[in-house]
């Protein structure tokens, strides 16, 4: 039912041009398996909302889950987004919102559903702080790849103040990289890997060590001085502080601003 939702809001430009689909697809970078339809996130959230205002949204979450349960790869990318984006566009306690999450989480396998999801988390103000650290914790200890991307950039979004700033960046130093599982096959072959799906140019694992490095160049911008301080003295592995600093250069609100 919601790929008929879905298929209208298809991009036009998705569909006649050749090129524009590649380089969506590329930038996606899904799993192979994992289709694609060629939704931009505006439509998406407007689908969310939509659902979410339905009487039967829990029914339809609930067919989300059963769906992938069934076959992982049964679902196209655009419903794992409007998944998580429906979960955040509910009106519901946090204790219902965690239970939702507890199973939309385990689905994460790309960093577009991850961070589409992360960053419109506007219920995650209304939690109490240390509730909401409480239940990242448990995703920070995965070992599963999007499972800790998802608490990294949770934590960028809602934790980034003075007071929880020692505690993540304490976090982000303990985590044990060589204990977490990408399915993404890691490749040295430059611009070749763009033409593959489910291919990374960069370590394993590539999309928790590129989290790790968007937090701490949005760190720098708020608090330059903590976080150079930080970066200097962490046991963090070389290529994240070289991904932190290409980060940081390519923002405009830290290229000026010298990250050691």
């Amino acid at each position: 039912m919601i790929v008929d939702l879905l298929t209208p809001l298809i991009s036009p430009r998705f569909l006649a041009e050749e090129r524009y689909r590649q380089g969506h697809i590329r930038i996606i970078n899904a799993l192979p398996g994992r289709k694609i339809l060629g939704v931009h996130v505006p439509e998406m959230k407007r689908l969310a909302k939509q659902l979410a205002q339905r009487s039967d949204v829990l029914d339809i979450l609930q067919g989300f889950e059963q769906e992938y349960r069934a076959d992982t790869t049964s679902l196209y990318y655009e419903e794992l987004v409007v998944w998580g984006l429906t979960i955040n566009a509910l009106k519901c306690s946090w204790e219902e919102r965690r239970s939702l999450l507890r199973a939309f989480l385990p689905t994460l396998d790309n960093w577009g559903v991850c961070d589409t999801f992360c960053c419109n988390t506007k219920w995650a103000t209304r939690v109490p702080r240390n509730e909401l650290w409480a239940f990242l914790v448990d995703y920070f200890d995965s070992h599963a790849e999007f499972e800790v991307r998802f608490s990294i950039v949770m934590s960028m979004c809602h934790l980034l103040d003075a007071e929880w700033l020692p505690t993540v960046f304490a976090r982000l130093e303990s985590l044990d990289f060589s204990g977490i599982y990408s399915k993404y096959t890691s490749s040295s072959g430059g611009r070749k890997h763009k033409e593959a799906s489910g291919v990374v140019n960069g370590a394993s694992p590539y999309y928790v060590r590129m989290g790790v490095a968007w937090l701490l160049a949005t760190a720098l911008a708020k608090y330059p001085e903590q976080t150079r301080s930080f970066v200097r003295s962490a046991a963090l592995p070389e290529d994240v502080k070289r991904l932190y600093i290409r980060k940081a250069r390519e923002s405009f609100r830290t290229r000026n601003v010298e990250p050691y």
